[in-house]
């Protein structure tokens, strides 16, 4: 019996020894099981697809002799597949704009050599970190880009607009932040614009003069009976800063609100940016407004369901704000 236990004493240790030795921990003897490791890690790891935005973009590739491809629809059809291949493997994959001009920039800043697939790489981490992005969903890439154009627009929008706010520094006569100032301004006249605007969906714009380019926001809100509308942050956020550039700048501007409700045509409202002041355009202004070409000044047939109405004064606390 003695020798039975220590036989059995002598097996547990040996088996206890092993079981932390080294690359014995915790491995499986089945076959593939590493294999099957690596996959199951490989899905935690995001992947992002730069994408050329159009045939331009594309012939500004083409410079570089490490870009494989010749023409535009095959280079769509090949990164559909890419994106579809991924989205099999369960990986999170998202899709962002590859602009050739910001690409060569960045090369030349960081020692790069743009021409090689490194540094398209590269680049492409780059993107997943500062610009706008797509999740793939199986979407089409002919519905998908538009979206992804239409997010990277409205940031570099929003980001020229911030700046401009920025630069105006402080007023001389009172001390506050012009830039400030004017976003909070513009906030409580969205506020009371969509307050006043009541049920609804509403689809505003705005459009501003710039410096160096026209700026325009939209924001889309829903409007309820007896509550505040709903509006997306992000949306908000980058349509008031546009309308409080205009407001600072106490340049030229308009707006715009388009509202939709079941059973009734869709009231189309203006107004005029003058001097950091919304003013109403008459419905008359409006129509001509809509119904003008803006190249050749050619009168446009009404749009079918709609209403051309005059704006309505949009007051707020801001005494500035009164007219």
């Amino acid at each position: 019996m003695t020798h039975i236990r220590q036989s059995k004493q002598l097996k547990q240790s040996k088996q206890s020894k092993q079981s932390r030795q080294p690359g014995r921990s915790g491995r499986s003897r089945r076959p593939g099981d590493n294999a099957t490791l690596r996959r199951a890690l490989r899905r935690e790891v995001p992947s992002t697809v730069g994408i050329l935005a159009d045939e331009q973009d594309f012939t500004r590739m083409r410079r570089y002799r490490t870009f494989a491809f010749d023409d535009y629809p095959t280079y769509l059809k090949q990164c559909e597949r890419l994106l579809k291949t991924l989205s099999a493997q369960q990986l999170h994959t998202s899709v962002a704009l590859f602009d050739p001009d910001e690409f060569a920039e960045y090369c030349a800043e960081a020692g790069i050599d743009a021409d090689t697939p490194a540094g398209r790489s590269r680049f492409t981490a780059e993107l997943a970190g500062r610009g706008p992005s797509v999740p793939y969903t199986g979407r089409p890439l002919t519905g998908l880009l538009p979206e992804l154009v239409n997010r990277t627009v409205r940031q570099a929008t929003w980001e020229y607009a911030t700046l401009l706010l920025a630069d105006l520094g402080v007023c001389a006569d009172c001390g506050q932040d012009i830039g400030s100032a004017a976003f909070e301004r513009a906030s409580r006249i969205l506020m009371r614009l969509l307050e006043l605007a009541g049920p609804g969906e509403h689809h505003v714009v705005c459009s501003v003069p710039g410096p160096d380019e026209q700026l325009l926001a939209v924001l889309h809100a829903h409007g309820g009976p007896s509550s505040t509308a709903q509006i997306d942050a992000t949306e908000g956020t980058e349509f008031v800063t546009v309308l409080a550039a205009g407001i600072a700048l106490e340049g030229s501007g308009g707006m715009v609100l388009r509202t939709s409700a079941p059973g009734t045509p869709d009231h189309l409202h203006g107004w005029r940016l003058h001097q950091g002041r919304l003013d109403p355009l008459t419905a008359g202004e409006v129509f001509s407004a809509y119904c003008t070409d803006a190249a050749t000044g050619d009168p446009l047939s009404p749009e079918p369901g709609v209403e051309y109405c005059a704006g309505f004064p949009v007051t707020t606390d801001d005494p500035d704000s009164h007219h």
